[in-house]
């Protein structure tokens, strides 16, 4: 499992989700109003939009917020985002990849470079980590929801890349493209899923012990936490057992 999704899974345990709601509206409505810049707010011709749109309602942001949104980013004078790519290395050589989204470079700069040294680890030049990683579609979905065989045939008939099964339930990856296909497949035969998104997934992983999970968790916490941040991606993997002690 990537580190993007267990990170998921130890914020359910932890009952972080609630608390981060707020932060995950204005995360999710500047991804909205960066779509609509970008290509226009018509998510039937934005496949960006259609994304974001999706993941607001995973989270349960309200339909006329969501539109608000979009008539606003639509507008004249909205604010106009800088994105980029944030690399570095976490406790335990852990590698991290930040998805940026800001009208001040230099505070961004200073406030990931700050949570970084304070937790033990460093940003890198841009591209150290990236080619760890690919760039895919990621849908997550626990383990009850539907059994694997027909998740398989559902999944692949609409066009997904891989399902793999977890200590949680099930990932299907998919090609960008193929990625509301999918999900419309699903939302078609009533499976439920606890996310579908474009996510970076690590191409390999390492392995943390449990003196180091807890300042790799800590670390991927606070640079979430920050308003610049609009995802954070890492190639940990933690085993199962250190994942139930640090949720608990």
């Amino acid at each position: 499992m990537s580190g993007h999704s267990k990170w998921h899974n130890i914020k359910i345990k932890k009952g972080k989700m609630d608390s981060l709601r707020g932060k995950l509206f204005t995360k999710v409505s500047k991804e909205i109003h960066m779509a609509v810049r970008e290509g226009g707010p018509d998510p039937d011709n934005n496949f960006r939009l259609k994304v974001a749109i999706g993941r607001a309602r995973d989270v349960n942001m309200p339909a006329d917020s969501i539109k608000r949104t979009i008539e606003k980013a639509s507008g004249s004078g909205s604010t106009d985002y800088e994105e980029f790519i944030y690399e570095g290395y976490g406790p335990a050589g852990v590698a991290l990849i930040m998805e940026i989204a800001t009208d001040n470079r230099n505070r961004s700069a200073a406030e990931v470079r700050r949570i970084f040294t304070k937790n033990g680890g460093s940003l890198g030049e841009t591209g150290c980590v990236a080619w760890m990683f690919l760039k895919k579609g990621l849908i997550v979905i626990s383990g009850g929801a539907v059994d694997e065989d027909t998740l398989m045939t559902v999944a692949l008939e609409a066009g997904a890349e891989d399902l793999q099964n977890t200590d949680d339930g099930f990932e299907i990856v998919t090609e960008l493209a193929a990625l509301s296909a999918v999900r419309a497949a699903l939302d078609d035969k009533k499976i439920a899923y606890e996310s579908a998104e474009i996510t970076w997934i690590p191409q390999n992983t390492v392995q943390v012990k449990e003196d180091d999970a807890a300042n790799v968790l800590r670390l991927m916490e606070e640079l979430e936490e920050l308003d610049d941040v609009q995802q954070v991606y890492a190639n940990f993997d933690i085993p199962r057992e250190i994942m139930d002690k640090l949720g608990a």
